[in-house]
């Protein structure tokens, strides 16, 4: 950390007058792809960059993030930029060696602590992964449109630069006289590292990959029509099985209806007030809406699902168990033509007798909807269920058992209480 002290050493020499960015990260070269470093970014005095939101915890910025990081300050700050490169950074130093204790007095970055506290603006982000921080030379050299060029302090007192014109100095640390003294001009300042000076542990990169593995919730398939989204279907797993030779053969639909970046076909789909149908690869769900007296409310139903394979198609009726007010999305944590079946073939003849559809996690709206998000669920799941019934059971046999216990004891006589059969019988005798 001897180069961090020189590194704050020449940030105390810039002028004030200067507008000065800095960002402070690591450039790793011979570390796991997994490790991370942190970059600090700020203006001086005067000038100001635009207000980004910083990342949520525990997010590790990518290449791309960093880069529009970096372009929308560059767009603003100055373009003359300096390239400081040290040793070894991390995270971690800021806490050891930056007074995080209560030793202001040895902390190594008071000129950095103060730079922070009077900027007018500033972002911090604490995690940035090796492939974004080893070509922020490469992005900085796009963004400004020019070659970097690698300096020390003698050939800096003979350059002049030019605040209209971009600029790309690099230099290796330790250097702390002061370098950019001479020049006069605003210019934009990173301070970075080869590497970082603490590598995670063994067990603890395998965490971090378990957990950046860790599948996320991808949005819903939406079909839209004039611009406005009417009809959304989601599901955790949807998979289709067929019955040939005796046997069934499952098939796993779901990589390729639901996920990042997966565009499944919708044509021939079409909606309107009172119908919707939604087709997608060999699917087509139809459904409808009407208005029933009795509830004095709007309904819609999911008539029938549509599967085609092979110019055969198979159609399983779902209007009698999948159903919701037509304002809500139906959801059910199951819905399939064979397992407690919400869908059934619409005849005893029907090729779908040769097929089982089964959909994990599943929900749907085909009318009022606003945006890109489903409104409140009308679950299939029934209310009493057999947990319900079992606890409901068995809180009114405890009831009972406490009601006819306080009805034994209210019946209790006082005489009762204190006459002992053992003992002859009390007998008054009653003169006139």
């Amino acid at each position: 950390m001897a180069s961090s002290g020189t590194a704050s050493l020449f940030l105390q020499r810039i002028p004030g007058s200067m507008s000065v960015f800095l960002a402070v990260f690591c450039v790793l070269i011979t570390v796991q792809c997994d490790e991370q470093v942190p970059v600090i970014i700020w203006t001086s005095e005067g000038v100001s960059i635009p207000r980004q939101a910083p990342p949520t915890a525990g997010h590790i910025v990518g290449h791309q993030q960093l880069s529009s990081y970096l372009e929308k300050a560059l767009n603003v700050g100055p373009r003359n930029l300096v390239l400081f490169l040290q040793d070894k950074m991390s995270i971690e130093d800021f806490t050891m060696y930056g007074g995080a204790f209560g030793n202001k007095q040895d902390g190594v970055f008071p000129n950095l602590e103060g730079a922070l506290q009077a900027s007018s603006s500033s972002l911090v982000l604490p995690a940035v992964s090796w492939p974004a921080s080893n070509a922020v030379i490469g992005q900085l050299q796009d963004q400004l449109e020019t070659s970097p060029l690698y300096m020390d302090p003698e050939t800096l007192s003979q350059l002049r630069l030019n605040a209209s014109s971009p600029a790309l100095l690099v230099f290796r640390l330790p250097y702390g006289t002061g370098i950019m003294k001479s020049q006069s001009i605003p210019f934009t300042a990173i301070y970075t590292g080869l590497q970082p000076s603490r590598v995670s542990p063994p067990w603890d990169r395998e965490r971090q990959q378990r957990v950046k593995e860790r599948p996320g919730v991808y949005p819903p398939v939406e079909f839209k029509e004039d611009d406005k989204t009417c009809m959304m279907l989601w599901a955790k797993g949807l998979t289709v099985s067929i019955l040939r030779n005796n046997h069934w053969e499952e098939h796993d639909l779901t990589p390729a209806t639901f996920g990042e970046g997966v565009s499944p076909k919708l044509h021939g789909s079409d909606c309107d007030q009172s119908k919707s149908r939604w087709k997608r690869l060999n699917f087509s769900f139809v459904m409808s809406q009407r208005h029933y007296t009795v509830s004095a409310r709007r309904w819609f139903t999911l008539d029938a699902v549509e599967l085609e394979y092979d110019g055969t198609k198979a159609t399983f009726n779902g209007s009698r168990n999948i159903y919701a007010p037509a304002e809500y999305s139906y959801r059910c944590k199951s819905v399939s033509s064979f397992r407690w079946p919400l869908l059934v073939p619409r005849s005893a003849k029907d090729p779908a007798n040769q097929w089982r559809v089964s959909f994990d996690d599943f929900q749907i709206q085909g009318f009022s909807l606003s945006g890109s998000e489903f409104s409140y669920a009308s679950d299939c799941a029934g209310f009493f269920s057999a947990g319900i019934w079992m606890g409901l059971l068995t809180s009114l046999l405890m009831v009972l058992v406490l009601t006819y216990g306080l009805h034994m004891i209210m019946q209790l006589l006082t005489m009762d209480r204190f006459d002992d059969p053992k003992s002859p019988g009390i007998s008054v005798p009653q003169t006139e």
